[in-house]
């Protein structure tokens, strides 16, 4: 029955974005910000003429910053929107040889991935050795994203609905979640110190909402902490490049990591 369970939410995602696909308004919806910043990864580490693989492509929005493109992704109405190589799989479960690429990204995807970590390993095992891999999902999906409670009307709600609703300024401000966040991640260094590896990937699963995009991350299924992601890497030995001191790992909020793969 769990398994039956997990598939139907399989089938309901791909569904989702197939749909959400093959509206002209998700073009809209780009980022000029991760153009900008692949555009300077790509130009930082020389990878104008490298093979690269996008994990999540969508319709394609970054696939001419280099040359030799790859793009995978669950929906199969993209592939009409590249003209460089496709193949529609999941995340965890890459169509491709050991040590393939020579560097991934992966843009607003992970969030999505309902075991993220059998994402992360597929990229791990599908780079080179020296391999770079370039993550910028949305970090800490907020669990009443959902069902909207942020832009729906307090009139949509029963009591505790409108105390969820009334609760989010103070859930959202920098002070309530560094008080949440801090001692836990503490607690994960101080472990760590003391010889604790726990090389498990941590995140909370979230329900998803896969028949109204209320707001952004309407759809995660999990909400992660850059600093476990960091923290998993660092325990295969890869490096954290662009957060590459411990206050910087231990203080890390939001944006992209950059990761150099050592194996």
């Amino acid at each position: 029955m769990i398994i039956n369970r997990s598939q139907a939410r399989d089938n309901r995602m791909k569904t989702f974005y197939d749909r959400e696909f093959s509206q002209d308004r998700y073009a809209a919806q780009i980022s000029d910000l991760h153009l900008r910043l692949l555009g300077s990864f790509v130009e930082q580490y020389h990878l104008e003429n490298s093979l690269v693989l996008e994990v999540g492509c969508g319709r394609g929005a970054f696939q001419d910053l280099v040359t030799r493109y790859v793009g995978v992704d669950l929906s199969e109405t993209v592939a009409r929107h590249l003209h460089k190589p496709f193949f529609c799989a999941s995340a965890t479960a890459l169509p491709f040889h050991d040590n393939s690429f020579e560097a991934v990204w992966s843009i607003h995807v992970l969030e999505h991935v309902r075991d993220p970590e059998p994402a992360l390993l597929e990229m791990r095992r599908v780079l080179k050795p020296g391999g770079l891999l370039f993550l910028s999902p949305a970090w800490y999906c907020r669990p009443w994203a959902a069902q909207g409670y942020a832009v729906r009307p307090y009139s949509d709600f029963g009591f505790k609905g409108k105390a969820v609703k009334a609760s989010i300024p103070l859930r959202n401000s920098l002070i309530f979640r560094a008080g949440y966040v801090m001692p836990r991640r503490l607690g994960r260094l101080i472990s760590a110190c003391l010889g604790a590896r726990q090389t498990d990937l941590k995140y909370k699963e979230l329900s998803p909402n896969f028949e109204i995009f209320w707001t952004d991350d309407a759809d995660a299924v999990n909400s992660l902490d850059p600093f476990d992601v960091i923290a998993w890497f660092l325990l295969r030995g890869d490096q954290c490049l662009n957060k590459n001191t411990l206050m910087r790992k231990l203080l890390v909020s939001t944006g992209p990591l950059l990761f150099r793969i050592n194996k």
